[in-house]
């Protein structure tokens, strides 16, 4: 007898106004995912920014919107 994982569940979010399904628990995840230097991307879930350091104790859900930009950098 085989026994098989289940899946992770899969949660629609809308990323930069594009509709995408996920299967990222966190935004550290979904970052993890995009295949992107966590460093070059800058996040905000439902308009509230997201530190990088604050991603893993980010959760996704159903419904949540992602936006991402380039960080500022000081001068």
């Amino acid at each position: 007898m085989t026994t098989t994982q289940p899946l992770p569940p899969t949660v629609r979010v809308v990323v930069n106004g594009t509709p995408q399904t996920t299967t990222a628990a966190t935004l550290h995840d979904w970052v993890q995912a995009q295949g992107v230097a966590p460093d070059a991307l800058a996040t905000a879930v439902n308009g509230n920014f997201v530190p990088r350091t604050q991603r893993a104790q980010c959760p996704l859900a159903e419904g949540d919107t992602i936006v991402t930009f380039q960080p500022i950098q000081g001068g």
